[in-house]
């Protein structure tokens, strides 16, 4: 095509029968990642934080307080995530913005305060250390430290997908939006009765906050493990997706594939976690390709992407301590069921599904021999009763 102006930068057609355009380019930053590095405040990205008590902080004029954002591989564009310290016996400024947060404490103890612009109804509530709770879309909030010493938290948001969409700070930050007089009397519900989730039919806690999420009860479910106990919940109506496992000592996980773009926090009890891409198989070792699998060690606060890059990933994690390993599994947008498709198509929950059966959980007696052998020894330098036992290998 013929260049009109000098110094400009053209298109030009394809010479023959070449294609248009470039099969491999670099990914351009979205809306969210322009906001983040616009805030001022640093990035961390990878596969697996160590201990989020133990990353630098810097400065955040916008929150009072100092932050860093987080973001895991194979999160992006469904869930944020970033650590925020308030200082001693002071406050974050209150802000409010048309997304969803949903906050772990890490350290500290304080209050929080929501409400809506306007009214004069405001609702408060404390927090220690493994507390985990919600803040509404679009509600004002404030973060007040009660302690001598500075908190720590961990937020997990739906910030990604709602900059991307709108693509202005502003929309974001600024929205006069107020819910309709009422709407929001029922989200603060007490942390209280479990009852069945109306879609899966799981323990479902409806809460606002629950006061301790690294001792609290958990509903038996045994679909990862014998004894393992699992808790969904939903936070002030949250589309942020939350639960609360555990696995007990001396048991492991079956390998699975979580939904793209989960994570799990470590809340109690030591081990490791294997992660390795779908394309491999459920038998890396024993298939040669073991080079490409990922270990991860589990401890109080660590936080490791389930999926770290594209596609699906196998996730086995495997307990070493007499704690039982507990993690919360934050998975944001990218939920079981919210796939696209008509409204009652019928599908199914692969990870509570064994392979034989048309889901993607690994039977014990279907997965690599390597796994038994590395637990049990594991085990044994720790001292710990191994609970697997020969019956759980064999094929049924």
């Amino acid at each position: 095509m013929p260049h009109e102006f000098e110094g400009e930068t053209h298109w030009h057609e394809p010479a023959g029968l070449s294609p248009a355009g470039l099969s491999r380019f670099r990914r351009p930053p979205t809306a969210y990642d322009q906001f983040m590095q616009a805030e001022g405040i640093g990035l961390t990205r990878g596969a697996h934080v160590a201990d989020l008590t133990e990353v630098s902080l810097t400065p955040w004029s916008r929150t009072g307080g100092r932050g860093r954002y987080l973001q895991l591989n194979g999160t992006e564009s469904h869930w944020g995530s970033y650590l925020v310290e308030v200082p001693a016996a002071a406050a974050l400024q209150a802000e409010k913005h048309l997304f969803e947060e949903v906050f772990l404490v890490l350290s500290g103890r304080g209050t929080a305060e929501i409400w809506r612009v306007g009214s004069p109804k405001r609702h408060r509530f404390e927090w220690q250390q493994g507390a985990m709770f919600a803040v509404p879309m679009n509600a004002m909030h404030r973060i007040v430290n009660a302690s001598n010493e500075p908190a720590l938290l961990l937020a997990g948001t739906t910030a990604p997908g709602v900059l991307n969409l709108l693509g202005d700070r502003e929309a974001v930050f600024s929205n006069s939006y107020v819910p309709p007089e009422g709407d929001d009397e029922d989200l603060f519900s007490p942390y209280d009765d479990i009852q069945p989730d109306p879609v899966r039919e799981l323990a479902l806690c409806r809460t606002h906050l629950v006061p301790d999420a690294l001792a609290c009860d958990l509903p038996l479910d045994n679909r990862l493990s014998p004894g393992y106990r699992q808790m969904e919940l939903e936070m002030t109506r949250t589309p942020f997706h939350a639960t609360i496992g555990q696995h007990r000592p001396g048991r492991y996980a079956k390998g699975h594939l979580l939904p793209v773009g989960t994570a799990l926090i470590c809340l109690g009890g030591e081990g490791y976690t294997y992660v390795w891409p779908e394309r491999l198989g459920p038998t890396p070792w024993q298939d040669g390709v073991a080079g490409s699998v990922l270990r991860f060690e589990q401890k109080l606060f660590s936080m490791t992407a389930a999926g770290p890059g594209g596609g699906r990933w196998y996730h086995q994690s495997f307990g070493t301590s007499a704690a039982p390993l507990r993690h919360a599994l934050w998975s944001g947008t990218a939920a079981p069921g919210r796939d696209p498709g008509p409204p009652g198509e019928e599908v199914i929950d692969p990870t509570a599904i064994d392979l034989p059966d048309g889901g993607t959980a690994v039977p014990y007696w279907l997965e690599d021999p390597v796994h038994r052998t590395l637990h049990a020894a594991a085990m044994a330098t720790a001292g710990v009763a191994n609970r697997m036992a020969d019956k759980d290998y064999l094929a049924p």
